[in-house]
């Protein structure tokens, strides 16, 4: 069994993200307390932000909660101004405090410090831990909503203080190992499992997806801002007899340019268990990412989950899909949209879902960790010796 982890992460109950798979992996050889986002944005006063705020603190009562495994979720209290100086000296004061009692109260005595937020850099080396792991999945300072400047600022302090860094794009892995020298790429996995049920004919389509329209263009995954609207909106108008299917939640203002389109069908919010099933409805997996400077830095966790479930795939040009060009169809412009839908759309055959399907096979979430983890074992023992070297007089 490996040492316990307590680690900052996004809220449990959102759409999973590799935070929810690598810790989920982790909690398979220990314990792992996964600590609820400490805010990186000072919130509005809309109605999502007000209920978060509510739910927080309900959560917060509640304490430890063992969601699967030996996986413990835990609900810190935290005044939600991540960069206000006052509000980051009390939030040291209660997040400590509260990991003394969840240690006293899950029997952690030794344990590793992991973090996915880049707001976390005043807690490292203050709790006692034996190894601190920064997990970065994102360029945090490009988000909208945050304040890029401080955000960028937390985030080397973070680097500067950490053992490790997994980052989960070469771009990212880049920028980071500038600070970090020990900075890894730690590509993302896959459950291949789940999703290779898209081609089992057990599976059944589900009714709001099969009252769409078919040839359907599929996308999974919340509809932020780094999509790219006016290139959807324009398949739509160009191809008025696709229909585009996206299922997540609706996050970015841009959504609007596509409400009116009468072939966009927009599905909701479905749970991670559900996803093969729309898989298998889909003719065409999309990747529509703007084509700009941010979408370096992104890795595509929806790629492989479209590749494992069989699905032609069409996507926007990025460095992480590269490497998958041979299982993909790439669209470098606006004019290459179309076409490339088209050449997906034509394939008919089970051996190349088959073959897209199994050269997943390898990437699995179990594999990714246990890379990770290998890596940090050296990383470990070479601290462990440097750390038992006698010092010059």
């Amino acid at each position: 069994m490996g040492r316990p982890i307590i680690a900052f992460s996004k809220d449990w109950h959102e759409d999973p993200t590799s935070n929810h798979h690598v810790l989920r992996e982790l909690a398979k050889t220990r314990r792992v307390v996964w600590l609820n986002s400490l805010s990186t944005r000072t919130p509005s006063m809309s109605s999502r932000d007000l209920a978060k705020i509510k739910r927080k603190l309900l959560e917060f009562t509640v304490g430890p909660v063992n969601v699967e495994r030996d996986l413990w979720v835990v609900t810190p209290l935290v005044l939600p101004m991540p960069h206000h100086p006052i509000a980051r000296a009390v939030n040291r004061h209660v997040v400590r405090s509260t990991i003394e009692h969840v240690r006293e109260r899950l029997a952690i005595r030794d344990f590793d410090l992991w973090t996915f937020l880049p707001n976390t850099g005043d807690y490292i080396g203050t709790l006692d831990e034996q190894l601190t792991v920064y997990y970065c999945v994102d360029e945090w300072a490009s988000f909208p909503g945050l304040d890029a400047a401080a955000t960028r600022e937390a985030e080397r302090r973070l680097l500067g203080r950490v053992d490790a860094t997994f980052a989960t794009s070469r771009a990212l892995a880049a920028a980071k190992r500038a600070v970090c020298p020990n900075t890894f790429f730690a590509p993302h996995g896959v459950d291949y499992a789940k999703f290779a049920r898209a081609l089992s004919p057990a599976t059944a389509v589900p009714d709001d997806l099969l009252a769409v329209p078919p040839p359907r263009l599929g996308f999974f995954g919340t509809l932020r801002d780094f999509i790219d609207y006016d290139l959807l909106a324009m398949i739509a108008r160009r191809r008025p007899d696709w229909s585009i299917a996206l299922i997540g939640q609706q996050l970015s203002p841009h959504v609007a340019k596509l409400r009116d389109l009468p072939n966009v069908y927009f599905l909701g919010q479905k749970s991670h268990d559900e996803l093969p099933a729309y898989c298998k409805g889909f003719d065409v997996g999309l990747v529509p990412y703007r084509m700009d400077d941010d979408v370096k830095f992104i890795n595509p966790l929806k790629l492989r989950e479209y590749l494992c479930a069989g699905l032609p795939v069409v996507t926007t040009a990025m460095p992480e899909v590269q490497p998958y060009a041979h299982l993909c169809y790439i669209a470098r412009s606006y004019d290459d949209a179309l076409p490339a839908i088209e050449r997906a759309l034509a394939e008919r055959s089970p051996s190349l879902s088959r073959r897209r399907s199994e050269a997943m096979r390898p990437e699995t979430w179990s594999a990714r960790v246990a890379d990770v983890v290998a890596t940090l074992a050296e990383i470990e023992r070479y601290l462990t010796d440097v750390r038992a070297r006698p010092t010059a007089a």
